[in-house]
């Protein structure tokens, strides 16, 4: 694992390299090439050197990471263009990236939180850096305050767990603590990161002022931080979660339910599929708490999907942006009209961002709803509404862009180039080939 992170830190030069931006994006494709013949398909450890090794879970979830960064760059061309600051917007990817990496990889908690931390700083950077408007400074603040107010608790909890325990490493969690307060420290920072409803306005704020690339991250990634520390977690802590989680339960599937009617009331293309995300790991969430195979199976197969289509409607949110100047769906309409090649796209994703076969939503979905309706049948009622008004949002988002009386005079009569046709092929792609080995999403044991 360590060549891996060799190659990274000896990436940090050519980054501030003139006329080196494409470059970049090569080597990080074939960074993703050397780690796909590292495949791990177990749930133990493999690959291990020092305190770095992946399973399966952290092996998809690094993968994630690297495929959304090479796609982050393709998708910031205009950075690229203007020369603003391409170097630094390159070298604070890298950082993000190189952050990220050691996040899912460590196989130490105290490690893991501290990259977990550190990764929050390259994502504030590019949302202050690269974001449009003023207010990125309040949403830059809003998610600083957010993950640092709920994270500190985590690092006094961390140091209680290690006199207990002896030990940090994951290998060696055998040591079952057994009271709430020490539940609800370790957990607060994974909720505020998923994000849990109450405690997710930060990321409608984040999306809407950060640039492209900071989106992509955001939702590709940082989300699945919460996720992925929870299911590492949630085994010390099951004496007090069997009592505890129907709570996190219903805030999951309540809170995905109101979410799913905000995403209705949206005029802002980027809020809109920012709150969709909420109601994602919202079940997500609702998985996780239940313990069992399914839930934990389903939420990881609904992470990696969420985690492209997201990245793809954002990217999609973007380049009628860069056309027409603004977000709001009252100007971006009749867009069939001007582009109906990406039309198809914005169908595409929008169908797969509902679950629509054959896309890996579906299968996540499937596995949660099994999850949660043989925890308890109440669950049905929440799940079914919260599959509808997924499908209604989709749909209104896709309707209300793509028909209607186009408001013609500001668009700018750019057709779509091949490098975007491109991003968008390399999001749909593994989203919709993926569900093909789902076998891989079921192997916890």
């Amino acid at each position: 694992m360590m060549k891996f992170l060799f190659f990274m830190v000896f990436m940090v030069p050519l980054s501030f390299v003139k006329k080196s931006f494409w470059l970049n994006q090569c080597l990080y494709f074939f960074l993703i090439f050397l780690f796909l013949s590292e495949i791990s398909l177990s749930w133990g450890y493999s690959n291990i050197s020092y305190f770095w090794g992946v399973d399966l879970l952290s092996y998809m979830m690094i993968l994630l990471s690297l495929w959304i960064c090479s796609l982050m760059i393709m998708a910031s061309s205009g950075i690229y263009r203007s020369e603003y600051f391409s170097g630094l917007f390159m070298f604070t990817l890298l950082m993000l990236l190189i952050s990220l990496y050691c996040t899912f990889a460590s196989m130490n908690l105290f490690v893991f939180y501290m990259f977990f931390e550190f990764s929050l700083i390259p994502t504030l950077v590019l949302i202050i850096g690269w974001g449009y408007q003023p207010e990125r400074i309040q949403a830059g603040v809003y998610l600083l305050f957010y993950t640092l107010v709920a994270s500190l608790p985590m690092m006094v909890s961390i140091f209680y767990f290690y006199s207990m325990n002896g030990s940090l490493d994951f290998f060696f969690f055998f040591y079952d603590v057994g009271f709430f307060m020490f539940y609800l420290c370790m957990t607060m920072v994974f909720l505020v990161k998923m994000p849990m409803y109450f405690v997710h306005l930060w990321l409608p704020k984040a999306h809407v002022e950060a640039p492209v690339s900071g989106s992509m991250i955001l939702a590709g990634v940082m989300l699945k931080l919460g996720g992925y520390g929870m299911m590492r977690l949630m085994q010390v802590m099951i004496p007090v979660a069997v009592k505890v989680n129907l709570i996190f339960i219903v805030i999951g599937l309540v809170g995905g339910f109101y979410v799913s009617l905000i995403c209705l009331r949206q005029s802002d293309v980027k809020a809109l599929i920012a709150y969709s995300s909420v109601a994602h790991m919202g079940l997500v969430l609702g998985g996780i708490m239940t313990l069992n195979n399914w839930g934990m199976s389903g939420a990881f197969a609904m992470m990696v999907a969420h985690g492209l289509c997201s990245s793809g409607l954002f990217c999609l949110a973007n380049m009628s942006y860069e056309r027409l100047g603004s977000r709001s769906l009252y100007l971006n309409k009749g867009l069939i009209n001007l582009m109906p090649s990406l039309s198809l796209w914005w169908f595409l994703f929008s169908s797969s961002n509902m679950a629509a076969p054959p896309s890996l939503n579906l299968l996540g979905e499937i596995m949660l709803i099994n999850s949660l309706v043989t925890w308890s049948f109440v669950c049905m009622i929440f799940l079914s509404l919260i599959s509808f008004f997924s499908a209604a949002y989709s749909l209104f988002l896709y309707s209300y862009s793509q028909h209607g009386k186009m408001f013609s005079g500001l668009y700018s009569f750019s057709m779509g180039d091949v490098r975007e046709f491109l991003l968008l092929f390399m999001h749909w792609f593994p989203l919709n080939v993926l569900v093909l080995k789902g076998e891989f999403m079921t192997l916890w044991s």
